[in-house]
């Protein structure tokens, strides 16, 4: 009886272990990031679905945001 409990203890325990599936759903889209999300919430100056202004805010987030040599310069 005790081996029987054991047994299913470790079952149990090794069962946790197991890792689940990871699929995407259909809901998911691939589109580019350019696009944008369809929500209003976005940094003045750009337009959803416009690219030359998706590229123009990421080169001047990093030359001014992220970019920890210019602004310590």
């Amino acid at each position: 009886m005790k081996r029987v409990l054991a047994m299913a203890a470790w079952a149990v325990l090794l069962s946790a272990c197991t890792e689940s599936a990871q699929t995407l759903g259909s809901a998911s889209r691939d589109v580019p990031a350019y696009q944008g999300t369809g929500k209003a919430f976005v940094a003045a100056g750009w337009k959803q679905g416009d690219k030359a202004a998706w590229e123009s805010q990421l080169k001047a987030r990093m030359q001014l945001g992220q970019n920890d040599y210019g602004r310590m310069n």
